[in-house]
C-alpha cells in the first residue's frame, strides 16, 4: 500500500506559484510529523519545511522562510505547501516525508522520517 501520494508539481515562471498536497494512508499508524524534502540536480537532498500534525510545531529552511506555506487538513489526512514567489532555484523533485513519532530537532535530517513519497517535479524558469 501507498503510504504517502504526492500531486501539484508543475513548470511556472518565476514569480509565479504552486501548492503541492501530500495524501497520507491512514493506516498502518498515524503520522506525527509530516514534511517537504526537495532535491534540485545535481545537489544533495534538502529540507523545505515540516509541522506536527498537533499544530504544536512548524519548521522552515531560510531559503524558502517567507515565501512558502506548510498546512495539513488532518481530516482529510492531506498536508500542503503552499509556494509563491518561485525562484529558479526552487527547482527540483518535491518529497513529502512523515514521522509516526514526531517532529525533531534535526527536521531537516531525512534519515528521521520513517515514510516517503515518490516524488513530484516542479520546475521553475526565469
Amino acid at each position: 500500500q501507498v503510504q504517502l501520494v504526492e500531486s501539484g508539481g508543475s513548470s511556472v515562471q518565476a514569480g509565479g506559484s504552486l501548492r503541492l498536497s501530500c495524501a497520507a494512508a491512514a493506516y498502518p499508524y498515524p503520522r506525527r510529523c509530516m514534511g517537504w524534502f526537495r532535491r534540485a540536480p545535481g545537489k544533495e537532498r534538502e529540507g523545505v519545511a515540516v509541522l506536527a500534525t498537533d499544530g504544536s510545531v512548524t519548521y522552515y529552511a531560510d531559503s524558502v522562510k517567507g515565501r512558502f506555506t506548510i498546512s495539513r487538513d488532518n481530516a482529510k489526512n492531506t498536508m500542503y505547501l503552499q509556494m509563491n514567489s518561485l525562484k529558479p532555484e526552487d527547482t527540483g523533485m518535491y518529497y513529502c516525508a512523515a514521522d509516526r513519532f514526531g517532529c525533531y530537532d534535526a527536521w531537516y535530517e531525512g534519515s528521521l522520517y520513517t515514510d516517503w513519497g515518490q516524488g513530484t517535479q516542479v520546475t521553475v524558469s526565469s
